[in-house]
């Protein structure tokens, strides 16, 4: 204990406590994204057990994201309500029999309703996980500790892409998905058991104090939360902005990459699973570094509009010039990858932005903003391709041409496009709380 403080009076949580209770949560987030990637390797499978086209497959993988948005913000305003022990832990236990109603299902149908379950349940980890991080961590760290939460989810999303593939080369994707189930289970019990919402409750002193963004935003009501986070012009920017881009990287990495590269380059499902596996990886590392410069510097919006910038030419060249030599298209998708990777700030971002009472509401609001990407593209790519379908087939699966291919990429980088104009009309906070 520091000897400027008074025996009587407990100090901070040290940082092992911190990464231990934040781990916990991290875990089912890890999760989150296993779930939210898989059906990227599975295109085949799903399509040939269900007899789908591209159209329905899109929105089958899109069930997930529809449940997510919806459930953002009762989840961000749930949050400083409930805390997130109880949040998460309920999450995990309807994550887990979602999951395993999808991997028991008959028809697509029953595969839907199993997607929808698991949305709308993981879509409390990360607001969830924020609300630890901004309860356990100094102010300071927020934007760090947000950028190795974006880290942790995407190691769960590479283990749904080669590692899940490989797997499947051995096993059912139905058992795979069965044994995810009771694994999520698990995680729902020990959420319950050993998370704890504020550091007091270990003995520590709080990092912020009571009345103000713990527990504040208990008193405001739903709607009227929600209400005034839309009275900052910085909301409705961020609302849209990180859903271009997260869109592209999850519409891509997420579902429609690896039919793409597997028909157009000459590479196996497995090695276009590695590379939509790398722009996962390299978002992730991109995440850690960009939310630790911007802390830095004290900067939000030059970093933003930078990564962003330098993200879009990437993409731009990795999905509309055909027939790249392989290391060119490692290396834009690389770089794609690590600037998409800027998004991360939007959470520190948009909570800087508004009182500290609404911290949750917030976060809720902006990964629903987020999640709304990735829910519009993948179906709406899925329908471009059987819109422009022209009958080829494989082994019972549909074949698409490279111009399908870019028709849909394209939307994709127009809301890119967007996003960077709206990043110049933010306002800078300087790292600064409203």
């Amino acid at each position: 204990m520091n000897r400027n403080h008074s025996p009587s009076l407990p100090s901070p949580p040290p940082l092992h406590w911190a990464w231990f209770v934040w781990g916990l949560g991290a875990f089912f987030y890890l999760l989150a994204f296993f779930q939210r990637v898989a059906p990227a390797v599975m295109t085949g499978e799903l399509m040939r057990d269900f007899d789908i086209g591209a159209g329905a497959l899109g929105n089958l993988s899109a069930y997930y994201f529809y449940s997510y948005v919806a459930m953002q913000i009762p989840t961000g305003v749930l949050a400083d309500r409930w805390g997130p022990r109880r949040l998460l832990s309920t999450g995990a236990l309807v994550a887990a029999l979602g999951t395993a109603l999808f991997a028991l299902a008959p028809t697509v149908v029953w595969a839907g309703l199993g997607r929808l379950l698991i949305g709308g349940s993981v879509a409390v980890a990360f607001v969830g996980l924020l609300k630890l991080t901004n309860s356990w961590f100094p102010p300071h760290q927020f934007a760090m500790v947000s950028g190795v939460t974006l880290c942790c989810g995407m190691v769960g999303a590479v283990s749904a892409g080669t590692p899940l593939r490989l797997l499947m080369d051995h096993f059912e994707w139905r058992t795979i998905m069965l044994v995810m189930a009771g694994v999520t289970l698990l995680v729902a019990v020990v959420l319950r058991l050993l998370v704890k919402d504020h550091p007091h409750e270990k003995g520590f002193a709080d990092w912020i104090p009571p009345g103000s963004a713990a527990g504040g935003g208990a008193g405001t009501g739903m709607l009227a939360g929600v209400v005034q986070v839309f009275g900052y012009r910085n909301t409705w920017l961020l609302f849209v902005i990180p859903a271009g881009v997260v869109g592209t990287v999850l519409t891509f990495a997420g579902l429609w990459g690896v039919p793409y590269l597997s028909t157009h380059y000459p590479m196996s499902a497995a090695r276009a699973a590695l590379l939509t596996s790398t722009v996962l990886i390299t978002m992730a590392l991109g995440g850690l570094l960009f939310g630790w410069l911007s802390d830095r510097l004290a900067r939000r919006k030059a970093v933003y509009l930078g990564g962003v910038a330098v993200a879009l030419g990437a993409w731009t060249v990795a999905l509309l010039v055909p027939g790249l030599p392989f290391p060119i298209l490692l290396t834009a998708l690389v770089v794609a990858g690590f600037f998409s990777g800027t998004m991360i700030i939007s959470f520190a971002f948009a909570k800087e932005s508004v009182p500290a009472h609404l911290a949750g509401t917030i976060s809720g609001v902006i990964n629903m903003g987020v999640m709304i990407g990735p829910m519009v593209l993948q179906p709406v790519v899925g329908a471009i391709l059987d819109r422009n379908w022209q009958g080829a087939t494989a082994d019972g699966i549909r074949l698409y041409d490279l111009s399908c291919y870019q028709t849909g990429f394209g939307i994709m980088l127009a809301w890119m496009l967007l996003s960077l104009v709206l990043l110049a009309f933010t306002r800078e906070t300087n790292c600064r709380q409203f």
